[in-house]
């Protein structure tokens, strides 16, 4: 912040001069170039979309996700377009492989800068359904959610945070609009996301703590897209909108669900440079 003269008043012109300087500057603060972006649930419609939009911004990829097949693939269409990208088959919740991961990033590429906690989603176990008898919620399923959405996101920065913090960079976790307000059936899912985003204000004062403005997280919190988890809650199998899906599209403002490609200016801003006074914030 800018100092203060006895008035109180702030030195604008003072607190001008790094924005003047940045754009009479002709380095790009969006730029990825140069750097390493890890990409946990590559594998999924959302990750994806990360994943290109990293690769727009000329940064190198490395996609980490279960199915093997899609992810070569992926990895494969990447590459053809003209982007440095690696795959590696990975699950999450299992530290062994992440550790395995991380290894083989830091022997190929030398460092890691980003990190994005892209696994995730709903678990339809946990679903509460309307007909249900509300206090015979399935634990075990709720726990489920938990697994994937929390500790998905916790253990990979436990892995892949060190490499970070060696040289500065950035994590971004993905929350969700379920963590900001109530909706009907999704207890699960919702909870873990609401878990998300106090881990991300928690980390963030931490890392700041530790690291001082090296280390950054952030959330990104999508509006609502229809991503394999959750298609089967707002469409129909001809591709309709179900009772529920028609409700979402009511209380969006653009009245349609929103496309994956539309996430990616906002992943790549905090990703990057242009947001490097920005910690602790859900997007």
């Amino acid at each position: 912040m800018a100092e203060t003269g006895a008035a109180g008043v702030v030195d604008i012109e003072q607190n001008k001069q790094p924005v003047i300087q940045a754009l009479k500057s002709k380095e790009n603060p969006f730029d990825l170039t140069g750097t390493i972006t890890v990409v946990t649930g590559a594998t999924g419609v959302l990750g994806e979309a990360f994943c290109e939009a990293i690769g727009y911004a000329g940064g190198t990829i490395v996609l980490l996700g279960r199915n093997t097949e899609v992810g070569e693939s992926r990895t494969a269409k990447l590459q053809q377009t003209g982007y440095e990208a690696h795959f590696i088959a990975t699950d999450v919740l299992n530290k062994d492989d992440l550790n395995r991961a991380s290894e083989e990033v830091l022997a190929k590429y030398g460092r890691i800068d980003n990190l994005v906690n892209a696994a995730g989603g709903n678990v339809a176990e946990a679903v509460i359904q309307p007909h249900q008898d509300l206090f015979s919620v399935d634990i075990e399923a709720i726990k489920k959610a938990f697994d994937l959405n929390l500790y998905g996101t916790l253990v990979p920065t436990f892995v892949f945070g060190p490499a970070i913090a060696r040289q500065g960079g950035s994590i971004v976790n993905i929350s969700s609009m379920a963590a900001q307000s109530a909706i009907t059936r999704v207890l699960g899912y919702s909870m873990a996301k609401a878990a998300v985003d106090n881990f991300t204000r928690w980390m963030a004062v931490e890392l700041s703590n530790r690291y001082g403005d090296t280390v950054r997280m952030n959330a990104l919190a999508p509006g609502f897209f229809i991503t394999n988890q959750n298609r089967h809650l707002l469409t129909n199998p001809d591709g309709s909108h179900t009772t529920r899906g028609e409700a979402v599209i009511r209380s969006t403002p653009y009245k349609r669900f929103g496309a994956p490609d539309e996430l990616g200016g906002t992943l790549v801003w905090l990703l990057s440079g242009a947001s490097r006074f920005v910690s602790g914030e859900v997007v």
